[in-house]
């Protein structure tokens, strides 16, 4: 395994901060279509609540499919092995 460079680290940093940022970004803009919905029907807060989690939900769900795609991240899962790579039993 090579060291880590401090500009990889830097760039994986912004994707994570790009990634936070569109979380927030989706539960802000389906809050206030809640909130503009909400004051059209005179329903408050029905919608602003509605709006928030779905906001939320669709949020996650961008994050762990964008997660989920990234093979970089898959080295980190299921113990380092990369998710389907079996062990080697040759050693045995």
């Amino acid at each position: 395994m090579e060291p880590e460079q401090p500009d990889k680290a830097v760039g994986q940093g912004y994707k994570y901060l790009g990634a936070g940022l569109r979380f927030g970004g989706a539960i802000v803009m389906f809050l206030l279509g809640g909130l503009v919905l909400d004051n059209w029907l005179h329903t408050k807060p029905l919608f602003i609540l509605v709006g928030t989690f779905t906001g939320a939900g669709l949020g996650f769900l961008s994050i762990w499919r964008e997660l989920k795609a990234d093979p970089a991240n898959r080295s980190t899962w299921h113990g380092g092995t990369g998710g389907s790579k079996k062990p080697d039993r040759t050693d045995q």
